[in-house]
């Protein structure tokens, strides 16, 4: 009895250690992701803010314009 209950607390234990580890991994690459959509937010505020090319033109007016297949 003393030694089932001894193997099966040694299980959670191993279990516990895993579970640990696997929160570890997932907590970095959390952090990874957030790091990466915080650089990707700036780079479209930065892209947003910068003026059109000379001749091109606006995306309102593309966004107005009917494909051809219409």
């Amino acid at each position: 009895m003393e030694n089932d209950i001894e193997s099966r607390l040694t299980e959670l234990e191993i279990k516990a250690s895993f579970t640990e580890d696997l929160l570890d991994q997932l907590n970095l690459v959390i952090v990874r992701q957030q790091n990466q959509i915080d650089l990707l937010m700036r780079e479209v505020g930065r892209l947003a803010a910068q003026p059109a090319p000379e001749g091109s033109p606006s995306a309102q007016r593309l966004r107005d314009e009917l494909p051809p297949h219409y």
